[in-house]
């Protein structure tokens, strides 16, 4: 079963560090944690009409949170960093966020 590009791409991921990574072409997204690196590559020049050099991911565990005596995680997610080729156009949606 074929995975949508809106289903692997989840949402982009806007913190200080990552903007810095903006400068050098590389970019952040929360992503399916099923997904692998040449999923989310093929999703990326998809969506956003890129050439993709690399693929960084991270999976992030939940944190143990609290409220009063009750205690549980938060969810788990992977974290996926996007390296366009040189001669590739930025992403116009983080241009604007400098």
């Amino acid at each position: 079963m074929s995975k949508l590009a809106q289903d692997i791409i989840l949402r982009p991921i806007i913190t200080e560090e990552s903007m810095l990574g903006t400068a050098e072409k590389k970019y952040t997204f929360s992503v399916a944690k099923t997904a692998n690196k040449i999923e989310i590559a093929k999703a990326v020049e998809e969506l956003f009409n890129v050439k993709v050099a690399k693929v960084n991911t991270i999976n992030c565990l939940g944190k143990l949170r609290r409220q009063g005596m009750s205690q549980g995680f938060t969810a788990s997610w992977k974290k996926a960093i996007v390296t366009l080729t040189e001669d590739s156009k930025t992403i116009e949606f983080f241009d604007g966020m400098m």
